[in-house]
């Protein structure tokens, strides 16, 4: 249980508010936020009502979403350009889905320093994955894909695409789609999102 002064000085700074504004304007629902974070429904209604205060990586996995900075929810309205850098030593790998067992990628954000950007980027690598075990997603806005080594499998709509290195593409991300390594050789790409 929080302390009053505690509680006090983090509602100044009106997290669930700021997380329920980004929500309605990705026009995304409770649920399909919880798909991208692996929280309950339940729980982002708590932090957006201000009942609940999330733990910073809780803050980091729903800034990662929205494609905001953590700075975004502790500081007032932007005064400089948008400007973030990202060192390799610091980022941060996430699995496609959080805390599942096998996992047909993991990603690390290149851009989550820079607050209100407009696209997302994503250093991911891919493992091979038997097409029974393919979960698609869909997402809106646009999705492109740069193969930076290995042979990557990309199906939209059923269909497969395959990358190889120096290989790109671009798609309607609203479609279902998934991914994975053809072969064993290690298999890595850009990928960017807008939306």
């Amino acid at each position: 249980m929080l302390s009053e002064t505690l509680q006090k000085g983090l509602e100044a700074y009106a997290i669930g508010p700021k997380v329920r504004t980004l929500r309605l304007k990705k026009k995304m629902g409770l649920v399909e936020l919880g798909h991208h974070t692996g929280m309950s429904p339940a729980m982002l209604s708590k932090i957006e009502r201000g009942q609940l205060f999330p733990t910073l990586p809780t803050l980091l996995r729903i800034a990662l979403v929205f494609g905001v900075g953590l700075d975004f929810f502790f500081s007032g309205a932007r005064e400089k350009p948008v400007l973030g850098v990202v060192r390799r030593a610091e980022r941060i790998r996430f699995r496609d889905r959080p805390g599942a067992r096998d996992s047909a990628y993991e990603f690390e954000s290149l851009d989550y320093a820079a607050v209100e950007r407009k696209l997302n980027a994503f250093l991911a690598e891919f493992a091979e994955v038997p097409d029974d075990k393919l979960k698609p997603h869909q997402h809106a806005g646009g999705e492109f894909i740069y193969a930076l080594r290995g042979t990557l499998g990309v199906v939209v709509n059923g269909e497969e695409q395959q990358l190889a290195a120096g290989d790109s593409m671009y798609f309607d991300p609203t479609a279902p789609h998934s991914y994975r390594r053809i072969g064993t050789k290690p298999c890595t790409a850009i990928v960017v999102t807008t939306g």
